[in-house]
């Protein structure tokens, strides 16, 4: 098993490799790194803890810091992260993953409210449950209560589960630089 520092290591020199590629040429980071673990809360180890917060949070704070220059110079940024309902809202056996999520959350308003002063934007948007290769691999494990899919689903204006094509409009409009935008104040927000 590779030991921790060598994987922080590995992901920290590819996080700059994608800073640069991205940022550079579109001005923009969209944090869409994701992972998710669903257990009861005594079963979470300190492991699955660490690599629910390593993968859905820290590699988004990790890509902020080495993003923030390039997208300073830029002379406008955006930054949008793909969070999920789940970390505004309960919902049984994903409280890691939840709380991960919620972090994110937080994150969002904490770079807004920082690096509004050089132009760099930052919002969230918090889907409930998409269609994606992740999802299929959850609903196929024992543990998982397909109640827990049909939980976040009811609770969802459009009543099913979505596709990544219902989150990309949102993302797509949070990615147009501030001229388009009779007002470009749209900083701060989770969309969900």
């Amino acid at each position: 098993m590779l030991k921790v520092e060598t994987v922080y290591s590995v992901i920290t020199q590819l996080n700059i490799v994608i800073a640069r590629e991205i940022i550079f040429n579109d001005k923009t980071l969209i944090n869409n790194a994701g992972t998710a673990s669903t257990k009861s809360l005594l079963d979470y180890t300190g492991e699955d803890v660490t690599t629910l917060m390593g993968t859905n949070f820290e590699s988004c704070f990790n890509l902020c810091q080495l993003a923030h220059p390039l997208l300073k110079a830029s002379g406008y940024g955006n930054i949008v992260f793909i969070s999920s309902v789940a970390g505004l809202k309960a919902f049984p056996i994903c409280s890691a993953y939840a709380a991960s999520k919620g972090a994110l959350n937080q994150f969002t308003k904490n770079i807004a409210l920082e690096w509004a002063k050089d132009n760099i934007r930052a919002n969230a948007v918090a889907p409930g449950a998409v269609k994606t290769d992740l999802l299929d691999s959850l609903m196929e494990c024992a543990d998982v209560n397909k109640n827990v899919v049909e939980a976040v689903v009811s609770g969802s204006p459009i009543g099913r589960i979505g596709e990544p094509k219902d989150i990309s409009g949102v993302v797509a409009f949070l990615c147009l630089k501030a001229p388009y935008f009779k007002c470009c104040y749209i900083s701060d927000k989770l969309f969900f």
